[in-house]
């Protein structure tokens, strides 16, 4: 919704900045889009007189003209033809702004200095159609610019003089005289050749010397249709041209932005669904006048009426009063079809609304300032003068006033006359019964439809008009009789008609105001607050409440009021929603504030990655069913059962995803085409499988969490990637999770794959992605991956760490280096030398692999550093020889593995 602030001024007077009242109305619960200054786009555009006009020495079509601007004279160049001594026309000087952001400076044209620019219409986006009509420009048929048409005989000899006859009773004449007279005329003298004549005419681009044709028996000056000519015959005789301004009491110097209308500011405001009655100046300003504690100033419509009685006119028969509750109507005679005064074409402008003609104008003036849409009718268009609100018969359909024929069904309201739909109820008129210029008698309808139907036969003809965005919402039915009021007020105001006595008011439904009762102690519990009775009475009455002792009787514009909550959504808006003291919540707390022990142990995972260099990435839990084949997942696996989408944006969005490795290697491969040297990323998304039902099932669908790592670069390998899980699992305080080779995930290599366990239960995967998923991916680089179960992981997490004091006693440092077979892994021997040891065991550290000279076929020696230390005393050799001999013993009994 657009609000004029100078409209709104008319109600409530508001002094406030365009800053302070966005805020204020606001906070008060009308929300500010956006506010315009109307003013901004034309700067230092002024009004200026012609004091002066010679023609440029270097061009034959250009002037030099001399501007009175109020404050001196300034010196123009231009190249208009339909400018005179004595017109007022709009100057941009040196500096000026047009909208479009169109700067204007001095310079020279031809060799002249030209200090501004003469503005038309188009210049400062308006139009002489509907902005402002008197400035139509008519252009006489000036023969000295006559071009024949091509391939054809010039008609008009190039030598022709005054008196020279063209055909008829048209001559050729010469324009000794023009001069502009106050009333948009030009007083012209003609020699024609042997007499002269003296006539007023209304032809713009006339200037002394100028042939023309003059038509000795209708004595006037011919313009190219007159002569059955062809725009191309007359090519500078255009319609376009400088404004010359006809308004009243406008002086040199003069600011050109107030002139038109742009000294307004228009705020634009987000208006909900169900408050209609803001869509309307008279229900902003309402808010307006509560909100800064300002008297609301409203009008009664005053009709005086030219006698007759509308009811020997028409009549009004309502056929389902669900659909039409109420239909108001008066009917106006001898109606004048011309343009609207400059105020109303201003303040339609201003709100968006395109002006057409007065009658059309009231109609959506009145629109915007009570919020009731109006139809007027051709009344000589309706057949038997009645009007009959009906739905739609099977096969009816109607031409609307966009020029579309529409195809009603029994399921649309109509507003029709005794044969045919004339207009589709609450959405648009019928072309059957358009104003045009010969309407001579109409009928104002203000009527209340059903917002549901309105709004179904809307969408069903794709058909959506300002008046049907109020329609749906549900309007006041008791608006009705004012707007037509207002509307047959602004008709007498603006001399378009005579008003006829009575008015057709037709109800069909009746509705009692909704009361409610008053409850000071409740709304103060509701809100939290202290606020007087008195406070919230003032309120009310400030909303146009009705209050009797405890009963509040609810406006019927606002039908979103329905209870108590409602009535204190009122007193908290105007009290000031920053007024309301801030208070702890009475109730009690689930876990007393702050992180969950799960959102904790999710914060250490992602500070855990962060620390190791990898950046979160968040991807989209829906994916494409193309994804599960770039990662080679079996056709018969499990991950494939995927929930689909009702509504997907598409079918790469249309399931939900099983596995987060896709999303991963989507965002890596990104990085990588971007040619990133590297990429460090971890993600902490959640998956989703299908619910199960059964003795033991739930039957609600699963959406885990899974902590997901991946990484490429020149510094990246399967030992890193496993070093950065190892760092994830410390972190958590997770022990004894080994890691076992994997050879059979189709989506990563099989000789760099390994599973993470803990206690036989798997934790995760992590290795090097299988080559032929990388170039799924447009990859040609090695890609590693890591995929950790967090629920897993969280219930596997160690208890809150203890202090305990260093170490009072040294360790015990010995070496091994055992043979074993190639197929055993470090990881085993590593769990076989923890399990050897008798306790005094602390630490194992891998320094050495080796294959070759010395070793057996099939052998391989790997070496360890361990340390040995005790609690309570220093070790003895002894001790920690004794403790190498039994993990000596427990490798070879398992592993045989040998000390080399």
């Amino acid at each position: 919704m657009l609000l004029s602030r100078k409209w709104l001024n008319e109600f409530v007077e508001v002094d406030a900045s365009d800053r302070e009242f966005a805020e204020a109305m606001t906070l008060s619960g009308s929300k500010q889009e956006v506010t315009t200054d109307l003013s901004a786009e034309i700067k230092n555009v002024v009004v200026g007189k012609i004091t002066e006009m010679k023609h440029h020495p270097d061009s034959d079509h250009m002037w030099v003209l001399q501007v009175d601007t109020g404050d001196g004279a300034v010196q123009i160049v231009t190249g208009a033809w339909n400018i005179h001594v004595g017109d007022l026309v709009p100057v941009a000087k040196d500096g000026a702004t047009l909208p479009g952001g169109v700067k204007i400076e001095s310079g020279k044209l031809r060799g002249i200095e030209s200090q501004g620019m003469l503005c038309s219409l188009k210049e400062l986006n308006l139009t002489a159609e509907h902005d402002y009509p008197y400035a139509a420009i008519k252009a006489a048929a000036i023969l000295g610019d006559y071009t024949p048409l091509k391939g054809q005989e010039p008609s008009i000899p190039a030598d022709i003089q005054s008196g020279h006859t063209l055909f008829g009773s048209i001559c050729a004449a010469k324009v000794l005289e023009c001069a502009a007279q106050p009333d948009g005329l030009y007083h012209t003298v003609l020699d024609l050749g042997g007499s002269t004549a003296m006539l007023d005419n209304d032809c713009q681009n006339l200037h002394e010397g100028d042939m023309v044709a003059y038509d000795a028996k209708a004595e006037k000056i011919c313009t190219p249709d007159d002569l059955h000519a062809q725009q191309s015959e007359f090519p500078h005789c255009i319609t376009d041209g400088i404004w010359i301004l006809r308004e009243e009491n406008v002086q040199p110097g003069d600011d050109v932005a107030t002139l038109i209308g742009c000294d307004d500011h228009v705020v634009e405001f987000e208006i909900t669904p169900n408050r209609p009655d803001c869509l309307s100046i008279i229900g902003l300003a309402r808010e307006a006048a509560a909100t800064f504690r300002k008297p609301l100033k409203l009008h009664t419509p005053e009709i005086k009426g030219c006698g007759g009685s509308i009811a020997e006119l028409t009549d009004i028969d309502i056929e389902d009063g669900d659909l039409c509750p109420r239909y108001t109507a008066r009917m106006v005679k001898n109606v004048k079809i011309k343009p609207s005064p400059a105020w109303m074409r201003e303040r339609l402008r201003n709100s968006g609304v395109r002006p057409i003609n007065n009658i059309v104008d009231i109609t959506n003036y009145v629109m915007l300032e009570y919020g009731q849409p109006m139809h007027a009718f051709d009344f000589s268009c309706v057949e038997g003068g009645r009007i009959i609100v009906r739905t739609a018969r099977e096969g009816e359909t109607i031409q609307t006033l966009d020029g579309n024929v529409r195809k009603l069904t029994p399921s649309m309201l109509c507003i029709c006359d005794e044969e045919k739909p004339v207009c589709v109820a609450g959405v648009m008129g019928g072309a059957n019964s358009e104003i045009v210029g010969d309407t001579a008698q109409v009928l104002f309808e203000s009527a209340n439809f059903n917002g549901a139907s309105v709004r179904r036969t809307a969408v069903a003809l794709n058909m959506r008009s300002e008046a049907s965005a109020r329609y749906e919402k549900g309007l006041d039915a008791m608006n009705t009789m004012k707007a037509v009021q207002r509307a047959c007020e602004l008709v007498e105001l603006l001399g378009a008609g005579e008003v006829v006595d009575g008015v057709m008011d037709v109800i069909a439904r009746d509705s009692a105001p909704t009361v409610l009762k008053l409850e000071p102690e409740r709304i103060n519990a509701l809100l939290g607050t202290d606020v007087a009775e008195s406070e919230m009475r003032t309120i009310l009455e400030t909303l146009d409440f009705e209050l009797d002792g405890d009963k509040v009787t609810v406006p019927s514009w606002r039908s979103d009021v329905e209870g108590m909550a409602d009535l204190a959504e009122e007193v908290a808006r105007f009290h000031g929603y920053n007024n309301i003291p801030v208070t702890l919540s009475g109730g009690a707390s689930a876990h007393g504030g702050g992180y969950t022990s799960v959102q904790l142990a999710e914060r250490s995972v992602g500070a855990l990655c962060r620390s190791l260099g990898y950046d979160e990435i968040i991807t989209y839990s829906f994916i494409s069913p193309s994804y599960y084949d770039k990662i080679k997942l079996p056709a018969d696996s499990p991950l494939r059962s995927s929930l689909k989408i009702l509504n997907p944006l598409g079918e790469d969005t249309s399931i939900m995803r099983t596995t987060t490795l896709p999303s991963m290697l989507e965002i890596l491969a990104r990085n990588y085409n971007f040619r990133n040297k590297a990429a460090y990323l971890y993600e902490l998304g959640r998956t989703y499988f299908p619910k199960k039902t059964g003795p033991d099932e739930s039957g609600v669908a699963k959406e885990p969490k899974i902590l997901s790592l991946g990484a490429f670069g020149p510094e990246v390998d399967f030992f890193s990637v496993k070093g950065a899980v190892e760092t994830v699992l410390e972190g958590l305080r997770i022990d004894g999770a080994v890691f076992e080779a994997e050879t059979g995930n189709p989506s990563y290599h099989p000789g760099r794959c390994a599973k993470v366990l803990l206690n036989g239960e798997i934790l995760g995967v992590l290795g090097q992605i299988h080559p032929d998923v990388a170039v799924n991916y447009g990859v040609d680089c090695e890609l590693y991956a890591a995929e950790l179960r967090f629920d897993a992981l969280y219930a596997a997490m160690g208890a809150q760490p203890v202090y305990k004091s260093l170490p009072r006693f040294p360790a015990v440092a010995r070496d091994i280096a055992v043979v074993c077979g190639k197929t055993v892994t470090v990881g085993a021997l590593e769990e076989c030398i923890r399990r050897g040891s008798k306790g005094l065991l602390k630490e194992i550290s891998l320094f050495d692999v080796y294959t070759g000279v010395g070793i057996a076929p099939g052998k391989k020696s790997v070496a360890f550093n361990l340390a040995f230390r005790a609690e309570d005393r220093s070790l003895t050799a002894a001790e920690a020889d004794a403790e190498v001999t039994g993990i000596l013993a427990l490798l070879k009994s398992e592993l045989d593995a040998a000390l080399r």
